[in-house]
This record gives structure tokens, sequence and C-alpha cells, in this order.
């Protein structure tokens, strides 16, 4: 197993933050965006970025225009290196919305997809049909990870979304994404420029047990948000919609390798 700390100068450096655990890992997870990688691509960012990721989403519906050889050749990719392999919400959200989603599934495990996104970002599902569609998914592929929020609503009622959170794990998801866009704006806790709303933030995870603030993957494409969030919860926060060019730079900030982080081991030790 490659673990994070197996780098040139493990020996030598401890990382300020601590050391993170191998995979798979129940916390601290990085899912990280495929919006059209070539085959090449995703071989080098598995080479050397494997261990730090735990999900590639193939974002929106990407998955409909590779070439079938070229999917199939991604997906046992990742399987080679450990790494779950999803489609994004929005395709299934098509599915369920052309009512094909059973067939979906089917295709979804044949190509060798690993896991699997339940949302309602775009289209509108009774609150029976969404846990319908999560507990189908749970039957048919290993990992199930449902979505909470809407892409193009900016309103946001935390109580409604600590609720979903609840009965989706419920349901069966294993974990639960906080809609934050690819563009981290204007959607979820995140303002018109992607700042983090604090208080919103806040009162969100106070509503919910401690069991299920463990299952929460934060979207957060911007390294300010990636930044707080880890300063909020630390470096065993889930992390989602992260660009396949900033998995060492998050995994830097994880382990206090990174100034933003590295000055918070530095202010406790001076307590």
């Amino acid at each position: 197993m490659i673990l994070s700390d197996s780098g040139a100068f493990s020996q030598i450096i401890q990382y300020p933050l601590g050391k993170r655990p191998g995979k798979p890992r129940e916390s601290g997870w990085t899912m990280v965006i495929d919006k059209g990688l070539g085959y090449e691509q995703v071989s080098d960012l598995l080479e050397v970025a494997s261990a730090y990721i735990d999900v590639l989403k193939f974002g929106f519906g990407t998955s409909c225009l590779y070439p079938r050889h070229i999917l199939r050749q991604k997906l046992s990719l990742a399987r080679v290196f450990s790494v779950l392999s999803c489609p994004g919400g929005t395709l299934g959200e098509i599915a369920l919305s052309q009512n094909v989603y059973d067939k979906y599934l089917d295709r979804c495990v044949k190509l060798g997809f690993t896991a699997i996104e339940v949302s309602d970002g775009t289209i509108d599902l009774r609150p029976d049909e969404r846990l319908r569609a999560i507990a189908s998914a749970k039957k048919a592929i290993p990992v199930v990870i449902s979505e909470v929020g809407k892409k193009l609503d900016h309103t946001v009622d935390i109580r409604d979304y600590a609720t979903q959170v609840t009965k989706d794990l419920e349901a069966g998801a294993d974990f639960v994404v906080i809609e934050g866009r690819e563009s981290g704006e204007n959607a979820g806790i995140y303002g018109a420029e992607g700042q983090v709303d604090t208080s919103m933030l806040n009162d969100f995870v106070n509503l919910l047990s401690a069991e299920a603030r463990a299952k929460i993957i934060w979207e957060a494409p911007k390294k300010a948000q990636q930044v707080e969030l880890i300063r909020r919860f630390g470096p065993t926060v889930s992390l989602g919609n992260i660009p396949p060019t900033d998995v060492i730079a998050l995994e830097c900030l994880r382990l206090g390798l990174r100034a933003d982080t590295f000055a918070l081991r530095i202010r406790e030790d001076d307590r």
C-alpha cells in the first residue's frame, strides 16, 4: 500500500499536521473531477498522486463522450491504483428524468464504475424517488455518494440540507456531497466570489450528528475554500471537485506542507 509519508524526505521531515492514513480511508477523502482527461493524463496523475485520491469523478455527462474502449481503460486504471471511479451526478439525473435509471446503473456496472453519485441538483425529485434511487444504486454498486443542494438555485435552507443528509445516509449513501459546483461560487455555503459563509457553515454543522458530519464531502474547488475547511475541521475533512492539477497542492495543505496550514501548527506550538 502506498502511504502519504513515503516521499523522498519522509525520513527526515515530520509532517507538521501529522501523517495521513493509507487507503481505504474512512475520512479525509479527496474527490477529483475529471472534465475530459485522456488516458495518458490519467495515468500520469495516478502514478504521481493516487495515494492522495479517493474518488475520480467523471464530471457531469462527460462519460457519454469518450470512445468506449478509452472509458474502460481509464476505469481499469483507476482500479489498479485503488481509486474509486464515479460518473457525474448530472448524468444520473438525466437517466432518472428519462426513466432509464435501472438501465443506467446496469451500464455503469458493466463499464466498470465502482461508485455512483445520486443527486437532484438540476431536476426535482420527490423525497421517496430520491431515497429509492439511492437504495437502487446501493444494490448495484458498492459505494454510493449522494449530493445535497441545487446548481441553479442559490437559496439555501440549512435545516432542509441537514435533514436530507440524515435521510440519505439512512437510505444507504456512504457519503454525502454538499453542492459547491465546479466554480465554487453562488452555491451551498459559498457566496458570489466563492467566499465561505462561516455563519451558515457553523449553523449547518451544528444540526448534524457527529456520525453524519464525518460523512460529508464539501465541494471546494478553490484553494481559499480548502484552507478554510481544513482550518475548521482539520486535515481529515473530505473535499470534492478538486481539479487534477491541485491534488498534490491540496495534500500539502492537509499535511501542513504549505504556509497556509503550516501556520496553524506554528500558532499551536506558540500557545
